[in-house]
């Protein structure tokens, strides 16, 4: 038999979906992949109902159906502050996931490089690779993950394609400051460098701090791709509805990717999707109040059992210090699996994201009701008794 890809032995399964998999055989809850255990928005679900009896069941347009591309661009125009083209500046992808793919391979070449912030989500170190593209690691310094100017620039001036940043940042929960992305786009202009958005979390922010739109900066709509789903938004992260908005030259390289990657979104979940989309502003605000509430009290209840974290200013994910529970030369993969399984509480090792040589944090989510996040606290009290 000849030979398969080599580009797999790069990176390893999803560690997050793994750990998802583990849970599921210990009945274990699920704080690792980050999904709500709570219903969409019943207006979706009531017009899903419809959706399912009357249509459409074919495929759409395979840039995505109409209706729901110009309500892509009313509810993301309206944040962005920017009037969006549904025919010419959007593209509806599988995901963000998708989106992300589609732009890394419209945007570049192989051998280029990406700069990418660390800790960073999983997916992206392995999309660069099967692009044959090398990343480029800068470090966020905790508990604030900060960056440093100069490495960043330093990073810059071995002439990436691109940089990837997530905002608000999965695992940290870091929120960039204008300040600090006026910084990037400045460098992205000198250094003639492409800006990858993964912006899914833009709507879960916490008090004192403020999202930005990248390609709301100065020169920056013309090299920005924002790449956002309704998966986190509207809590319908099976939906599987994500897209892709940048300026028309870069979009159309993004739509031919997209065309023959998976050739269209679920129609229905599209056209039951849109009545989400024309939300008003205060269905936002009830959204970021739900989890400013859940986040009080996952990590209050952390503070109460003395388990060290860095506080998240925006996602829904806490990365916590479990240096104190571990035996020594345990890895961080061994003590989940283990803390799944006997504490019954799934989380993911910190290695995962991060580029340095982490072995003492793991992430865990609170997307999830009271009852159980009272319920998981419940368990993490008994973290000390049972591990050390």
């Amino acid at each position: 038999m000849q030979e398969m890809s080599r580009k797999n032995k790069k990176f390893t399964d999803s560690v997050i979906r793994r750990m998802t998999r583990i849970s599921l055989e210990c009945g274990a809850i699920n704080l690792a992949q980050g999904f709500p255990d709570f219903d969409p928005p019943k207006e979706m679900t009531d017009r899903l109902a419809e959706v399912s009896k009357i249509g459409p069941h074919q495929y759409p347009i395979t840039m995505g159906a109409p209706n729901f591309r110009q309500a892509l661009c009313r509810k993301c125009g309206r944040f962005m502050g920017r009037t969006l083209d549904p025919e010419t500046e959007v593209v509806v992808t599988i995901g963000s996931t998708e989106a992300m793919v589609d732009t890394i391979f419209a945007l570049t070449n192989p051998g280029d490089k990406i700069i990418i912030f660390s800790p960073y989500f999983e997916n992206y170190r392995a999309q660069a690779i099967m692009a044959d593209c090398e990343p480029l690691f800068v470090p966020l310094v905790p508990p604030q993950f900060n960056f440093d100017p100069e490495v960043l620039e330093d990073a810059f001036r071995q002439h990436p394609k691109a940089i990837l940043i997530c905002n608000p940042s999965n695992p940290s929960g870091k929120v960039f400051t204008y300040d600090e992305l006026k910084l990037i786009a400045d460098l992205c202009i000198k250094y003639d460098v492409y800006a990858i958005m993964d912006e899914v979390y833009e709507h879960i922010i916490f008090e004192g701090h403020k999202h930005v739109y990248m390609n709301s900066l100065p020169g920056m709509w013309e090299r920005t791709v924002s790449c956002s789903s309704l998966s986190k938004t509207y809590s319908v992260t099976g939906w599987r509805l994500g897209y892709a908005i940048a300026p028309k030259p870069i979009m159309d390289r993004i739509k031919q990717y997209h065309d023959f990657n998976t050739v269209g979104a679920a129609s229905p979940l599209m056209e039951a999707a849109v009545v989400g989309l024309d939300m008003p502003d205060s269905y936002y605000k009830e959204f970021a109040d739900h989890y400013a509430h859940m986040k009080a009290l996952f990590t209050g209840g952390m503070k109460s059992l003395g388990i060290p974290f860095t506080e998240p200013q925006g996602t829904y994910f806490v990365l916590a210090d479990i240096s104190p529970y571990m035996k020594k030369g345990q890895s961080d993969v061994d003590f989940c699996v283990e803390m799944a399984r006997k504490v019954g509480v799934a989380c993911v090792p910190g290695s995962s994201f991060f580029d340095e040589d982490v072995n003492h944090i793991v992430r865990l989510h609170f997307a999830k009701k009271d009852e159980t996040l009272n319920a998981a606290l419940e368990r993490l009290s008994k973290l000390k008794e049972i591990m050390c």
